[in-house]
C-alpha cells in the first residue's frame, strides 16, 4: 500500500505500534514492530491467520509453550570464525532456543484444527536434538562447565580440591600453633587477595615463617601466609590456570561442533522472532477485543461495531464509554459523505476507518464484529485536521489545497480517501463549488472515499449520485447532546443555532442571525433535522420489530423441536410397551409351567409343553419371515412376467392408483369411532376415539396418540 508518513501520523499509526511494541520479548522484535507497514494481501492474510490462531490460545486452556528468550543472532555470526570460542551464556541461549523449537513441534500437531497455520511454520524446521545433547554434555543446569566435560578437566578439578583441602588444614594448624604462642593480633586472621592470612603482631613477624602479603595502616599488624600453606597455594594456582586452559579447549571444541548446525539455528532464530511478533500482536488483540474479519478479494468493506483501538484503550483506563460505528463501502456505494454537528464524532469515524484499514493490511487484528468484511486498498490518502504551516507561511486553506493537489494526481479506483471538513477554509459558496468539483472528480475516478462536510450543496450532489450515499452523526435535539452514532442513508444537520444556544449565546443574537440567513436554507436545515429524528424513531421501531420477530421464530423452532422429540418418545414408548407386554405373557406361561410342576404334573409333560412353547416362538420369529419371503418371491415372479408383456411405467402407475383408490374406499367404510385398529407393523391394539380430517386419535387405554389415517390398519 502507498501511504506517506504524514498520513500515517494523521491516523496515529505510530502510536498504535508503540502500544504493541512493549508486548514482545526481544528488543529486536520490538524495533521490528515499530517499523511495521502495510503488506501485500497474501503476506498480510498469513500474518492475520497466525495471530488469530495464537489469540485463540489465550481464550482456552491450550497455552502455547513459548517463553522469554535471548536472541542468538550475534553468536550465529561469530561461531563461524575458525577456532572461535563462544561465552558460556551463549551455549545456554542456543540450548534454550532449540528446546523451545522441540516443545513447539510437539505441541502444535496435537491440535491441528486449532493451529493449522502455526503448524505449517514449525513443521518445516528440522529439529536437532544433538544440539541440546552436546550442550548438556558440557554444562550443568546452572550453566557451569561440568567436570565430566573431559577426563583432563576432571583430573585437574580433583587436584584443585586436594590443594584447597591441604591449604585449609595447614592454615588451621598454623593458626592454632601461633595463636597459643600469643603471636597473633586479636583478629587472628583476615583475607587478602582471596587468601587467608595470619594477623601477626609486627613485633613477632620474624618468628613466623611465611610469605608477607601486607601490613596494616598503623603498622602494628603484619599479614603473613604460613610456609606450610604457600606450596599448596602455588599448586592450587597452577592447577586453576590449567583448568582455565582446559575449559577454553573444551568450549572451542563445542563451538566448532555447534557451528555445523548454524543453518538450522539461523532458521530457529528467524522462526522465534516471527513467533514473538505474532504473540505480541495477539496480546494486543486480546487487549482491544481484536478479531479476524472476512478478507475479501473483491471490493467490499463492511465494518460492523467498529471501535477506534487507541480510543478504546484510553477510555477503558478512564472508565469512559466508547461508541462503535457501522458502515459499508462497495463498488456500488463507493463514497460516504458524513454531515452533522461539530464534536459529534465525524473525525473519529474517519480515523477509525483509516486506522483499522492500516492495521488489517499490516497483519494486525481489528476491534470489529466477527461478521465484518474488509478488502485491501493499493493507496490510502488522508486530509484530516488543521494543516496550517507556519514555516512555509501557508494558511490552512492553502495547505489543504496543496495536499488536495497531490491527492488528485494519485487517486484511482484502488484508492481510499479520508477527507475531513471537505471544502472548508474559504468563501462558503466558492469553496463549496470547488469541493463539489473535487468530489465529482473522485467519483469519476471510481475512488473510494469517506468525507465530512457542512456544505449543503455537497449533500445535495451526493443524493443525486447512484454510487454515493449521505450519512449523519446523530444528535439529540432535545438535550442538544451528540449521540456519537453514525446513521447511513441521510444527510445530517449542523445544528448551528441549537449548538450556539447551548453554549449560552444570547437568544436575540441567534434570532437576528436566523433572519439574515436565507429562508430556504433555514427550512432545509429544519427539514433535515426533522427527517433525522423521524428516521431514528423508525430505525428504533424497526430494530424492536426485528428482535421480536427473531424471538418468535426462535420460540416456534423450539416448539417444533419439542413436538418432534415428544412424538419420538411416544413411538419409543409404544415399542417398549409392546415388547414388555410380550415378555409379560411369556413370563406368565413360564409361571404356569412352574405351578403345574409343583402341583404334581410330571416333569416329562412340563418339558414337552415348554418345548412346544419354544417351537411356537421360533416359528413366530423365523417361520413368519420365511412365509413372507416366499410370498414376495411369488409376487415378484408374477410382476416380472406381467412386465414382459406390458409397458412397465404405465402399468406400475395404474396399479398404484388402483391400490390407493381401493385403500381409500375400504378405509372410508371401516374408519369410524370405536373401531379397533393398530399401527401398520405394530402389535399393539387401540380404539379410534376421534377423527379429524386425515388425523386420528387412538386410545390405547394407558395413553393416547395422534397419527395419520394412512398408517392404521383395521383389526
Amino acid at each position: 500500500m502507498y501511504i506517506d508518513k504524514e498520513d500515517l501520523d494523521e491516523l496515529e499509526f505510530p502510536q498504535l505500534l508503540a502500544e504493541i511494541s512493549p508486548l514482545a520479548y526481544s528488543p529486536k522484535t520490538r524495533e521490528k514492530i515499530l517499523q511495521l507497514r502495510p503488506m501485500e494481501i497474501d503476506e498480510a492474510e498469513l500474518s492475520l491467520k497466525k495471530t488469530s490462531e495464537y489469540l485463540s490460545s489465550f481464550e482456552s486452556s491450550n497455552a502455547i509453550p513459548f517463553d522469554e528468550y535471548e536472541d542468538i543472532e550475534n553468536e550465529l555470526k561469530l561461531m563461524l570464525i575458525e577456532n572461535y570460542r563462544l561465552e558460556n551464556s551463549a551455549f545456554i541461549k542456543i540450548k534454550t532456543i532449540t528446546e523451545q523449537i522441540g516443545r513447539l513441534q510437539k505441541f502444535f500437531p496435537t491440535m491441528p484444527e486449532t493451529f493449522p497455520t502455526l503448524i505449517e511454520d514449525v513443521s518445516v524446521l528440522e529439529f536437532k536434538k544433538e544440539i541440546i545433547e552436546k550442550v548438556d554434555k558440557v554444562f550443568n543446569r546452572f550453566g557451569e562447565v561440568k567436570s565430566e566435560a573431559s577426563p583432563a578437566l576432571k583430573g585437574l578439578r580433583t587436584e584443585i580440591q586436594h590443594a584447597k583441602k591441604a591449604i585449609q588444614e595447614n592454615f588451621n594448624r598454623a593458626l592454632t600453633t601461633y595463636g597459643q604462642s600469643d603471636f597473633l593480633d586479636d583478629i587472628r586472621e583476615t583475607i587478602i587477595d582471596d587468601q587467608r592470612v595470619l594477623a601477626v603482631k609486627s613485633g613477632f613477624k620474624k618468628r613466623v615463617a611465611g610469605r608477607t602479603l601486607g601490613i596494616s595502616k598503623t603498622g602494628s599488624i603484619t599479614y603473613i601466609q604460613p610456609d606450610s600453606v604457600v606450596k599448596h597455594y602455588f599448586k592450587l594456582r597452577e592447577s586453576e590456570e590449567e583448568e582455565k586452559k582446559e575449559i577454553d579447549r573444551v568450549l572451542r571444541k563445542l563451538t566448532g561442533e555447534l557451528a555445523e548446525f548454524q543453518p538450522q539455528l539461523w532458521r530457529y532464530q528467524i522462526y522465534i522472532f516471527d513467533l514473538d511478533l505474532t504473540r505480541a500482536k495477539a496480546k494486543f488483540a486480546d487487549l482491544i477485543n481484536g478479531v479476524l474479519p472476512k478478507i475479501n478479494r473483491h471490493k467490499t468493506l463492511k465494518l460492523r461495531d467498529a471501535f477506534h483501538p487507541l480510543l478504546w484503550l484510553r477510555n477503558k483506563v478512564e472508565n469512559k464509554t466508547i461508541y462503535p460505528q457501522t458502515l459499508a463501502l462497495t463498488e456500488h456505494n463507493r463514497i460516504i459523505c458524513i454531515s452533522g454537528p461539530n464534536a459529534g464524532g465525524k473525525s473519529i469515524t474517519l480515523k477509525t476507518v483509516g486506522l483499522l484499514q492500516l492495521m488489517i493490511q499490516s497483519g494486525i487484528l481489528v476491534p470489529v464484529h466477527p461478521k465484518s468484511e474488509m478488502f485491501f486498498f493499493e493507496k490510502m490518502m488522508t486530509d484530516i485536521g488543521d494543516n496550517q504551516s507556519i514555516e512555509n507561511h501557508l494558511s490552512t486553506y492553502s495547505s489543504r489545497l496543496k495536499k488536495m493537489s497531490g491527492i488528485i494526481r494519485e487517486a484511482d479506483a484502488n484508492t481510499l480517501l479520508l477527507i475531513d471538513e471537505f471544502g472548508t477554509g474559504s468563501d462558503p459558496e466558492l469553496g463549496g463549488a470547488l469541493a463539489e468539483s473535487f468530489m465529482e472528480y473522485f467519483y469519476d475516478k471510481k475512488s473510494f472515499a469517506i468525507i465530512t462536510t457542512h456544505y449543503t450543496n455537497i449533500k445535495l450532489v451526493i443524493e443525486q449520485l447512484p454510487n454515493a450515499e449521505n450519512a449523519a452523526m446523530l444528535f439529540n435535539e432535545e438535550t442538544l447532546e451528540p449521540m456519537y452514532k453514525l446513521e447511513v442513508g441521510q444527510a445530517g444537520s449542523s445544528f448551528t443555532f441549537e449548538v450556539a444556544e447551548k453554549n449560552r449565546i444570547p437568544r436575540f443574537i441567534i434570532h437576528s442571525a436566523k433572519k439574515k440567513v436565507e429562508h430556504d436554507i433555514v427550512n432545509l436545515d429544519k427539514t433535515i433535522v426533522k427527517l433525522q429524528q423521524e428516521k431514528f424513531e423508525v430505525e428504533k421501531l424497526k430494530s424492536d420489530l426485528a428482535e421480536r420477530k427473531e424471538s418468535v421464530e426462535d420460540k416456534r423452532d423450539n416448539l417444533q423441536k419439542l413436538n418432534e422429540q415428544l412424538q419420538q418418545k411416544l413411538f419409543n414408548f409404544q415399542k417398549l410397551y409392546e415388547e414388555e407386554h410380550r415378555k409379560l405373557q411369556f413370563g406368565n406361561k413360564i409361571e404356569a409351567f412352574i405351578d403345574s410342576y409343583t402341583k404334581g404334573k410330571s416333569r416329562k409333560d412340563v418339558v414337552k409343553d415348554f418345548v412346544k412353547l419354544l417351537e411356537q416362538e421360533k416359528f413366530r420369529k423365523i417361520g413368519a419371515d420365511k412365509d413372507e419371503s416366499k410370498r414376495l418371491q411369488v409376487v415378484k415372479r408374477k410382476i416380472t412376467q406381467q412386465l414382459k408383456k406390458e409397458d412397465v411405467i404405465e402399468k406400475i402407475a395404474e396399479t398404484n392408483e388402483k391400490l390407493e383408490e381401493k385403500r381409500k374406499s375400504d378405509r372410508a367404510v371401516w374408519m369410524k369411532i370405536g373401531q379397533r385398529v393398530r399401527i401398520t407393523g405394530s402389535t399393539s391394539v387401540g380404539t379410534i376415539e376421534k377423527i379429524s380430517r386425515n388425523k386420528v386419535i387412538v386410545n390405547y387405554g394407558t395413553f393416547k396418540t395422534t397419527i395419520d389415517a394412512e398408517e392404521l390398519e383395521r383389526i
